[in-house]
């Protein structure tokens, strides 16, 4: 195995193990049956919006993160 091959293999642990953090940091879709029938649960109008920035940039990431995943994985494939 040559130093590219195994510098790439770090990359892409540390890129998945990157990933699984965001993911697990990002809040679900569905907060059960409360939320179908409105009940935000008391949040105020300005700490939803706190919390949508919050949603957005961590979606942002994973998407980053995910396509870095993709690349790592499909250069790891050909010089592997």
């Amino acid at each position: 195995m040559n130093i590219l091959s195994i510098i790439i293999t770090v990359l892409l642990v540390l890129d998945a193990i990157g990933m699984i953090i965001i993911v697990l940091m990002q809040k679900t879709k569905t907060a059960g049956l409360g939320a179908a029938f409105g009940d935000d649960g008391g949040a105020s109008f300005t700490s939803k919006g706190r919390a949508a920035s919050k949603e957005a940039k961590l979606q942002k990431i994973t998407i980053i993160l995910a396509i870095v995943f993709g690349v790592l994985a499909l250069v790891l494939a050909v010089i592997g």
